[in-house]
């Protein structure tokens, strides 16, 4: 089973309400297509996933790229195109695949979906281009009357629901030009290129469009904006329902902005699509017209199938953009004067939405939808919400078909009592933003992050007791959650036993494809085993932190790591190579030697070059295993790692230049680090400068900004994590300096740490979160460090656990949940503080860090 690039979080959100699942494991009403039930011929072959159900017969030989027939379906229509393509295929004995639940086809096809792919119910692999023109011929027969979302990364065939692409039949992989790893097809000299999939067709450029397409191909660019009233100007923003453009009145050159919905497209929990729900916000915003605090509805238009709603174009940002440049908490050591400027300015635009909610409830409208993406504030102090696609009337005592995470009310909640949660989050987010998330874990999480909240900036007494009050609602239970600096422990040990008591409360080691829950990446093949997600890293961080050594546990992994699944990758992070290291760091080190030899046998010429899972992590880990293996396999990983990362001005490189991401785990930073274990090993002063073109290529990422800091630019964000920012640039950069002193990169490496300042990050994770700082934090950061695990620490299982990335779910895993917080607290906090793999300190190899004791955890 692959996770689909083409999935989100949501899907594996289906499952289980605590922690991520593959969605074929809900326990509900089984919302499983009846064709799944039906079985399969002898002479075919069936292999089903967590989303699609693939069939093929035996002994074809399927080709590896070619053109592909997709079917695009409603869900009303689901049921008998399903039936159609499977008697058609069946009978022609052509391969398919397609969408096996209801859900998954919602959660595919719904507003967050990846537009360019969604809509996608079936996928039709001919054998030729001959057998290609004859289905798309005859299922066009076959499927007449059946509706669906237009397919936006293929060309529809005539104007029923095929589409067509030209892409790959089977997974190869091929390096990019900006060094990451993706889905390839060969291009006419038969050299592996990627695969692009965007949102608009387009043919590779050695490929000719077959003649019997060209008319339709024709028909697609006939639709044009030629005629409209209205000039489309740009594009403000893109989701899978539509998009939102800004524009002009052509007679009066009034700006207006032009929302589009999608017929079938961006559907919500109930199955309503973005034209119906277009339709429905026309009628709140008629409804509400008058009011200053919506925009005007202006007109109402229908082009290509698609409508639009033209609205009051209104000159403000967005709450969350404006939140975002004026926290400052996300800055080193913010003073009296900043807090108090923020909290009058908070206080003030919380008065503010709370008026215009009420003026909605005046009309008789709930906003079902509030969070600050979806409120507009002017120049002028003008104060506008904005989407009103999922609002509802006040009398129907009813709840959105769609809410952000963050704010959504719980079950027992409906009517106008939404919106008042709402508002209730957005209070306490505007001094702890994202940290509401946790209270769908626990209620009590609110009580506690008001207690910080009001404990960090100058609040009047009593200021967010509402907040609370209606975020716990009537029959608030105490929560387990309420002591500082970590909710009810105030020792290492306690912490190291809450922590570890939830991860093994959690294990499932009934399962084959994960021992314990972690993020969707465990999904992928080997993910369950992995050292990033799976339980390789679970278990090395309980062990490397004292938490103990689990026998069981351990033979569950020793069996599943050998004898891996089909498709894993030998990366260090993600794959083999970082499930020897952790077997031999538990003791069993003739297990890790046959995986790392079974390595050495699989190729790897579509590797990228990072840490996380490419040829920087594999040479470290051929270093690790040297007296066994000699010196020689790694050098010849060195060798490939210089060959490819290019000079400090050549165009092959893997940061800088056009390639969006920098730092230890996906920047040049993790070949930094092996050309310094190299040169450690060797004393090769060449691969010392050679480490020292890896680190400037990732500094040449960084900015500098107003308070200081150093952090990794990509364009529309900086990144201060560990995995691509700054912290993670910091380790090898502090390693690099104690070989090769140098003034100004040791004042780079001052402005990369300072980042470990901040009071604030969104999530609590080693890879993009707070527990990652903790590993590169400035001696006076990791008491503020430590006591902000805090806001995202929850009750599980009577111990304590932590949300993974997107915090929709807890996760358990070592790169963004429970078992990497355990491994950074334990840097600074363990008898013996450890490190990263291949970042202990230079000058003592076998020591694991410095002394610290239980000082950042004494009671506030």
């Amino acid at each position: 089973m692959t996770v689909n690039d083409e999935a989100s979080y949501e899907v594996y959100c289906l499952a289980d309400r605590l922690f991520y699942d593959q969605p074929s494991r809900h326990a509900g009403e089984n919302t499983d297509f009846a064709v799944t039930a039906r079985t399969t011929p002898q002479d075919w072959a069936h292999e089903p996933s967590d989303t699609w159900m693939y069939y093929a017969p035996h002994g074809a030989v399927v080709p590896t790229q070619g053109w592909k027939i997709h079917v695009s379906s409603r869900l009303a229509d689901a049921e008998r195109v399903l039936d159609t393509v499977w008697d058609f295929c069946m009978k022609n004995r052509i391969p398919f695949k397609f969408l096996r639940s209801r859900n998954v086809a919602v959660v595919f096809n719904a507003k967050s979906a990846f537009r360019g792919s969604s809509g996608k119910l079936v996928t039709i692999y001919p054998f030729s281009d001959a057998q290609f023109e004859a289905v798309l011929a005859e299922l066009d027969d076959l499927l007449r009357g059946v509706a669906g979302p237009y397919i936006l990364s293929d060309l529809r065939y005539s104007d029923g629901p095929l589409y067509v692409r030209y892409g790959g039949f089977t997974e190869r992989f091929c390096v990019s030009d900006n060094g990451e790893r993706v889905l390839a097809i060969e291009d006419a000299e038969g050299v592996l290129v990627p695969d692009v999939r965007g949102p608009t067709f387009a043919l590779p450029p050695w490929i000719s469009l077959p003649s019997f397409l060209e008319p339709h191909f024709a028909a697609r660019a006939a639709v044009t904006t030629t005629d409209l009233p209205y000039t489309i100007e740009s594009a403000m923003q893109f989701s899978n329902g539509g998009g939102v453009y800004l524009g002009r009145e052509n007679r009066s050159g009034d700006r207006v902005v032009l929302k589009e919905g999608r017929p079938y497209a961006g559907l919500d929990v109930t199955g309503r699509d973005a034209v119906t729900r277009i339709g429905h916000e026309r009628e709140m915003l008629t409804r509400l017209a008058g009011l200053d605090v919506v925009p005007a509805v202006l007109g109402y238009f229908e082009l290509g199938g698609h409508h639009f709603l033209v609205e009051e174009f209104v000159d403000g940002n967005p709450l969350q953009r404006l939140l975002v440049h004026r926290y400052p908490l996300t800055h080193p050591d913010p003073g009296p004067a900043e807090l108090a400027e923020y909290v009058e300015w908070a206080l003030g635009i919380l008065a503010k939405v709370s008026a215009a909610v009420d003026a909605l409830h005046g009309r008789g409208v709930v906003f079902g939808d509030l969070h600050p993406e979806n409120i507009l504030v002017t120049a002028d102090g003008r104060l506008v919400l904005i989407d009103f696609e999922v609002a509802t009337l006040v009398a129907d005592e009813a709840r959105s078909s769609l809410a952000h995470p963050a704010f959504s009310a719980p079950a027992d909640r409906a009517g106008i009592e939404v919106d008042r949660y709402a508002l209730a989050c957005m209070c306490l987010g505007m001094f702890a933003p994202q940290a509401t998330i946790t209270t769908r874990f626990d209620s009590g999480k609110a009580r506690q992050i008001a207690a910080y909240a009001a404990e960090v900036f100058p609040l009047p007494p009593g200021a967010l007791d509402d907040a609370v009050r209606t975020i716990e609602g009537s029959a608030p239970a105490p929560s387990r959650m309420s002591g500082l600096p970590l909710p009810g422990v105030s020792t290492w040990d306690e912490v190291r036993t809450a922590l570890r008591t939830a991860i093994l409360a959690s294990a499932t080691p009934d399962r084959d494809d994960r021992l314990f829950p972690g993020d969707i990446a465990q999904f992928s093949p080997g993910g369950g085993i992995s050292l990033a997600h799976g339980a390789s890293g679970v278990l090395y961080a309980l062990a490397a932190t004292g938490a103990g050594s689990f026998p069981e546990h351990e033979d569950w992994l020793r069996k599943h790591a050998l004898t891996p699944a089909e498709g894993i990758t030998t990366g260090f992070y993600n794959g083999l190579h970082g499930v020897a290291y952790a077997l031999a760091e538990l003791g069993h080190r003739p297990d890790a030697l046959r995986i790392v030899e079974r390595c050495l046998a699989m190729p790897v010429d579509a590797t990228e070059l990072g840490l996380h899972g490419g040829l920087a992590g594999i040479g470290l880990n051929l270093l690790h295993f040297r007296d066994e293996l000699g010196i020689e396999p790694a050098l010849t990983v060195v060798d490939r790692v210089a060959e490819r990362l290019g000079g400090v001005t050549d165009v092959p490189e893997i940061s800088g230049g056009d390639h969006p991401r920098a730092g230890l785990m996906f920047g040049s930073a993790g070949p930094a680090l092996l050309f310094l274990h190299a040169y450690e090993q060797t004393g090769d002063q060449g691969l010392l400068d050679r480490a020292e073109i890896a680190l400037r290529q990732d500094l040449r990422r960084c900015v500098r900004a107003e308070d200081g800091t150093a952090q990794v630019d990509q364009g529309w964000r900086t990144l201060p994590y560990l995995d691509e920012g700054s912290a993670g640039i910091a380790l090898v950069l502090q390693r690099y300096l104690h070989h090769r002193p140098d003034d100004q990169l040791a004042e780079m490496l001052t402005g990369l740490r300072a980042v470990t300042r901040s009071s604030y990050y969104v999530q609590p994770g080693l890879y993009t979160g707070r527990a990652g700082m903790l590993l590169a934090a400035e001696p006076s950061a990791v008491d503020t460090l430590v006591r902000g695990l805090s806001w995202h620490a929850v009750p599980c299982a009577d111990g304590l656990a932590f949300p993974g990335d997107q915090l929709l779910r807890l996760s358990m895993d070592f790169a963004t949940g429970t078992a990497g917080v355990l491994f950074a607290l334990g840097s600074v906090l363990h008898g013996e503080p450890v490190r990263l793999p291949f970042l202990a300190d230079p000058k003592n190899p076998d020591a694991t860090g410095h002394s610290s004791s239980n000082e950042h955890l004494k009671e506030v």
